[in-house]
């Protein structure tokens, strides 16, 4: 009989990998080098803008990381990898339907949401829900909305949040074709579940086993703990260097430039599409951003641009796409997605 919720699974307190040295793990590495120039912004003045910014920075992400980890372990721990390879790794439309409304639901900003969206993928959710997750949850999740909402107002911000639905539900769909042509990585972790497999049914049956106790709980905080940690060894080295960079544009690249070139030209979006590209760190940090370029130029598209560009360009998302499904998958992402942002933004344009 079961006493735990999670599937078959590594030791709660024990992990599966070995990480080596601390010395040689990427993520120490790169939190040692910040570190370093952290502290000698104390004696070069010129680092002291790069230390304010990396501050900024770290003040507006660290929960949203702490909790995309947290989450992941949870996933990890918890949920069994039958669930997604039945929800999310059908070949079917409603894979992805299901794949943007869970993104929907998370309340997670977008580097928060890779720690999720590799958890979802090594769990066996297709390679296109994956992508419709990662599109989906920045922009289109409900505590976005009402932000965007007290920031542009009703109309502006739900068509921000339709715009971000249809660009996650045509590019999971398009990956889907390239997935049914052998033109970008399967997930090979995917198990063979049965049709008449019950999600609802399997839980059930779980929770009448599960038994509480001091003891176990002990043991799921362990394992939730440790499923986080090996999470945080594939994402977390990303999204400093990720924080790291942006930091560097934030502290010396002038504001007047944001507001000079990001007119409503199609010149000023490919300036905004290019600075998204660089300092996309957060939706809650980016989100105030994007209402300054709109105050200041009147533009909603460069906006929308600003907004959603970073997801699907940002060097942190292709890189942990490249590193954890493949390197076809991280390539097609902005092939993909950033057309279209760009379409929806030139419609937003010409409308408001």
């Amino acid at each position: 009989m079961q006493h735990h919720l999670p599937s078959d699974h590594f030791g709660p307190c024990s992990s599966p990998r070995q990480h080596g040295s601390l010395l040689k793990n990427k993520t120490v590495l790169v939190a040692l080098m910040l570190g370093m120039l952290m502290i000698l912004s104390f004696a070069i003045p010129v680092l002291v803008p790069f230390r304010q910014a990396l501050a900024m920075y770290f003040r507006s992400v660290w929960w949203a990381i702490l909790l995309g980890l947290t989450v992941g372990g949870i996933i990890d721990y918890y949920i069994p990898q039958e669930y997604f390879s039945f929800l999310l790794a059908k070949h079917q439309k409603r894979t992805i339907l299901n794949a943007v409304g869970l993104g929907f639901l998370m309340s997670v900003c977008s580097h928060g949401i890779l720690a999720i969206a590799v958890q979802l993928y090594k769990k066996g959710a297709s390679t296109s829900a994956v992508i419709a997750f990662l599109l989906s949850s920045p922009w289109a999740n409900l505590p976005i909305t009402l932000m965007l909402i007290g920031f542009f107002g009703l109309t502006k911000a739900l068509y921000i949040m339709f715009s971000a639905i249809i660009i996650a539900l045509t590019t999971g769909w398009i990956y889907q074709l390239l997935e049914h042509h052998r033109l970008v990585e399967t997930n090979s972790q995917t198990l063979d579940v049965t049709q008449d497999y019950s999600v609802l049914g399997d839980m059930k049956k779980r929770f009448r086993q599960y038994r509480f106790s001091g003891e176990q709980l002990k043991k799921d905080i362990c394992g939730i703990s440790s499923s986080s940690a090996a999470l945080s060894n594939m994402v977390l080295w990303w999204i400093l260097v990720g924080i790291g960079l942006a930091s560097l544009a934030g502290a010396y690249i002038p504001q007047h430039f944001f507001h000079q070139y990001m007119g409503p030209t199609l010149g000023g979006m490919l300036v905004t599409l290019a600075t998204a590209t660089v300092i996309e760190v957060c939706s809650e940090g980016t989100a105030p951003l994007a209402f300054e370029i709109f105050r200041q130029t009147g533009a909603l598209g460069n906006s929308l641009v600003f907004l959603m560009a970073g997801v699907a360009t940002d060097y942190t998302e292709i890189g942990i796409l490249w590193q954890n499904i493949g390197r076809k998958a991280a390539c097609w992402l902005p092939a993909i997605a950033v057309p279209q942002i760009v379409f929806w933004g030139t419609i937003a344009n010409i409308i408001f």
